[in-house]
């Protein structure tokens, strides 16, 4: 598990404070087995949230919790132009010499760059803080169109939408672009899958995704690439050179699902790029998915995302179709494939 250490300094925006938990909560939610420990920790000197909405919250953790973190967080915070709290420097400095990453987000790149970690790196900030962070240190390159920027152990990013795009770009260097894909389409949709109750499946809890260095990529991108055929178990199993209860096995212990969960929950996937990234019709959707018929689609989308299909086609585009990632034409005969938000 993937400790993950938020640092709140004095003035913390309240949605920067939460924004990390909310996202790498979601990826695990729905990524099986993506498993992250967000522990909120307050820095010397800490009494709240600022604005828009501030507001007091009693953090018991101080900078010990960051000891052992695999990732330290540096949100905004109101004096972002002061020298850091006592211990933080030394906080952050021990973080990076033990291997650990540190990520900042807005003005809290400020209190990054106050430490000399960012000495001879690229860095990114608040836009309207660029050239106020060039002009106080001079030997950071700042980027002043940087979404995430990642120049060795430290990440920074513009502060947009509280850091969402830093805590994707993180998710992605752990768990791969898929993942963090997913889980964007969770955060701004609301789609989060119904509670297991009798007749449910593991399906209705995981996204399917294939982890990094996994020995099933081939068969899983096998079965992507077939999904308008009528797969069976022992056609999967026989694809993978494995028998059907080796494949089960190795199906749960690194997707947590089985090869048919897997093969029904990457169909109603590829229905939503669909949905999100052309016009076709739901009947042509069913054909390309491999879901056959309009009303199995139906089915099995509203099972595993709660919604219809179209609905989830007019909520997509009326909500996110400016911040997600944008089409780019596949091959003839494909669907449109996603294209990663460029991170410098």
């Amino acid at each position: 598990m993937s400790v993950i250490a938020v640092l709140a300094l004095d003035g913390v925006p309240g949605h920067q404070l939460t924004a990390p938990g909310l996202t790498f909560a979601t990826a695990a939610r729905h990524h099986h087995p993506v498993a992250y420990e967000v522990r909120i920790c307050a820095a010397p000197g800490f009494r709240g949230t600022g604005g828009p909405a501030p507001f007091g919250v009693d953090i018991p953790l101080g900078l010990e919790e960051l000891d052992d973190a695999d990732t330290v967080l540096l949100p905004g915070h109101a004096g972002f132009r002061d020298a850091p709290p006592p211990g933080v420097t030394a906080a952050l400095r021990a973080a990076v010499a033990r291997g650990a990453r540190v990520g900042a987000v807005g003005t809290g790149t400020f209190t990054l760059a106050a430490t000399g970690l960012l000495d001879g790196r690229r860095a990114a900030t608040s836009r309207r803080h660029t050239r106020e962070l060039a002009e106080l240190y001079p030997r950071i390159d700042v980027d002043p169109e940087g979404e995430v920027v990642a120049d060795g152990p430290c990440h920074s990013a513009a502060g947009v939408l509280g850091g969402l795009d830093l805590c994707l770009h993180l998710i992605t260097l752990d768990h791969g672009a898929a993942v963090a894909i997913e889980t964007e389409r969770q955060l701004f949709l609301h789609l989060h899958s119904r509670p297991e109750g009798p007749g449910d499946g593991p399906e209705a809890a995981y996204n399917a995704v294939t982890p990094p260095g996994s020995g099933l990529g081939p068969v899983t991108e096998w079965m992507e690439a077939h999904l308008h055929h009528p797969l069976t178990l022992t056609e999967i199993a026989a694809h993978a050179g494995l028998g059907v209860r080796a494949l089960t096995r190795r199906f749960r212990a690194d997707t947590g699902l089985t090869p048919l969960q897997y093969l029904l929950r990457i169909r109603v996937q590829r229905a939503q790029r669909l949905l999100e990234r052309t016009d076709e019709p739901v009947e042509r959707i069913a054909a390309r998915t491999g879901l056959g018929t309009p009303a199995n689609l139906r089915h099995h989308f509203q099972r595993s995302t709660g919604t219809s299909p179209t609905t989830y086609r007019a909520a997509f585009r009326a909500l996110v179709s400016d911040v997600t990632w944008p089409e780019r034409p596949g091959p003839s005969g494909q669907e449109p494939g996603p294209r990663p938000r460029r991170h410098s």
